[in-house]
């Protein structure tokens, strides 16, 4: 492919790519396929010889897109969003068409300082405390992860680095596999099975904190788990504290846990993966309160603030706890401007120390179209979109006496169910998912089995809220006569 035909080809993408968006409301939100309908459909080797585009470009409709899933769908609910915007689109095609590997400020200047500064924006936008603001000459400062995950491993492998030395220079007889036994790092038993993940990556134990009645951590469950635990001689070093929990967005209590993990040199990490987004607009920022206490904070603007997979906001309030913890430096890393008096070239070649591949994309260009195309005040109206029309189902779901809201209505997720057993619920989600005009996901909640209704699509509106509420509806009407005919015949 030439210039001139990747000039033609290039616009007749982002030609379907925009007809795909505009009539996404017309394709099923969830496809029919059965695992391993695609092998079939295509070749078992590569092509020797080359093939044309308009071949490559027909088997878009015929072999991907009956198995595709339609996340931006208007019908989507299932999940959280995956935040997706035109600007953030024409950004990505820029990243990869200047295509830098931006390990390092060398690598790339503007890769690494566009990073820096659309992460304070963002901290300014969430009111994050000044100290984890990258500025002239702080301490602290943001970073561009790939997803929350990484930023929840990352965080604990720095603490896990931190403390077997602060312990080392107390204890020097302790070798660090003896110290690496005793770790103990802690989460809320409603946290991300991601925390888990990291804890098993960096081999210390995880114990999950019980939650209380609204699924929310509080200061007393973990000094209790803290005193039991240094009283068998461990040592806990790190607290993951969700904001915004995966099954039903409960907020842990920053303000109780904060001042116990500064008080016992635990490092608190803050994961407010999806309901972090909210935190831009002025009535939701309370949520936030306490994140002063926290060493690391982390949420996902890939979920609900227009700027597409991957771009993950991470800020530490000591970036040398990162650098610390992973820093190397081959010489063929290194250059000439590196001892410059100028902080933000001496931030740059820490960035490839503050995450788990050396190698990362130009992912701040999004951040920064999206910022300054949509602004605070667009992006403040797209959340409090979001949250009226949950609040709009929760409305009419309250209005149904047969079912039943299991947890608070706080952002844009309602967790919602029929009253009655576990097995009637598994059977209205199958229901719902097998008529396939909208999307779900369940979770448990204790030991109810919950359905979770959360509204994602940038382009969802109040009519698409009645549609799924009455097609629901009429499933549980249905699904409740069959059930009570089957239960008179036994």
């Amino acid at each position: 492919m030439d210039v001139a035909e990747f000039r033609k080809r290039g616009k007749e993408m982002v030609d379907y790519v925009a007809d795909y968006l505009e009539k996404i409301e017309k394709r099923q939100v969830f496809p029919d396929v059965e695992p391993g309908y695609l092998r079939p459909l295509i070749a078992d080797c590569a092509p020797q010889e080359p093939e044309s585009f308009e071949d490559v470009f027909k088997d878009i409709e015929k072999i991907i897109m009956p198995g595709v899933t339609h996340w931006h769908s208007p019908y989507f609910f299932a999940y959280f969003p995956a935040a997706s915007s035109f600007p953030a689109l024409l950004a990505d095609m820029l990243c990869g068409g200047i295509g830098c590997v931006g390990f390092s400020w060398a690598a790339s200047p503007a890769c690494t300082e566009l990073e820096t500064v659309m992460l304070d924006w963002l901290g300014k936008m969430v009111n994050l405390p000044e100290e984890f603001l990258a500025g002239k000459d702080g301490e602290g400062g943001g970073v561009i992860q790939g997803s929350a995950s990484e930023a929840t491993l990352i965080a604990l492998l720095a603490a896990r680095t931190k403390t077997i030395r602060q312990v080392q220079s107390e204890k020097p007889e302790l070798t660090e596999a003896e110290i690496m036994g005793r770790l103990v790092a802690y989460a809320s038993d409603q946290a991300h099975s991601s925390v888990e993940r990291a804890a098993l990556i960096g081999a210390v134990k995880m114990k999950n904190v019980p939650s209380d009645e609204t699924f929310s951590v509080c200061g007393s469950a973990l000094k209790k788990v803290l005193d039991e635990d240094k009283a068998a001689g461990l040592i806990p070093f790190f607290v993951c504290a969700t904001l915004g929990t995966t099954p039903c967005c409960s907020f842990d209590k920053l303000l109780e846990l904060g001042p116990i993990c500064n008080k016992e040199n635990i490092w608190m990490h803050i994961d407010a993966a999806y309901a972090g987004s909210a935190f831009i607009c002025p009535e939701f920022r309370h949520l936030l309160n306490g994140v002063e206490f926290a060493d690391s904070f982390n949420f996902n603007p890939h979920k609900w603030l227009l700027v597409n997979f991957d771009c993950s906001a991470m800020w530490v309030k000591k970036r040398s706890d990162l650098i610390g913890a992973f820093k190397l430096e081959p010489l063929y890393l290194q250059h000439h401007h590196q001892e410059s008096g100028n902080f933000i070239i001496k931030l740059d070649d820490y960035y490839f120390h503050w995450q788990i591949p050396l190698g990362r994309r130009f992912r701040s260009l999004k951040l920064w179209f999206v910022l300054r195309m949509y602004g605070v005040k667009g992006l403040q109206e797209h959340i409090r979109k979001h949250i009226r029309l949950s609040h709009q189902f929760e409305h009419l779901v309250l209005q149904d006496e047969r079912f039943e809201i299991c947890a608070e209505v706080v952002l844009g997720l309602v967790c919602f169910r029929l009253k009655g057993s576990n097995e009637l619920n598994e059977a209205l989600l199958k229901s719902i998912n097998d008529a396939k005009k909208i999307h779900l996901v369940p979770c448990h909640l204790r030991e109810k089995f919950v359905l979770r209704f959360a509204i994602c699509s940038r382009t969802v509106e109040s009519t698409h809220i009645k549609f799924a509420w009455q097609h629901i509806s009429q499933l549980a009407t249905d699904l409740l006569k069959t059930w009570e005919q089957n239960h008179h015949q036994q």
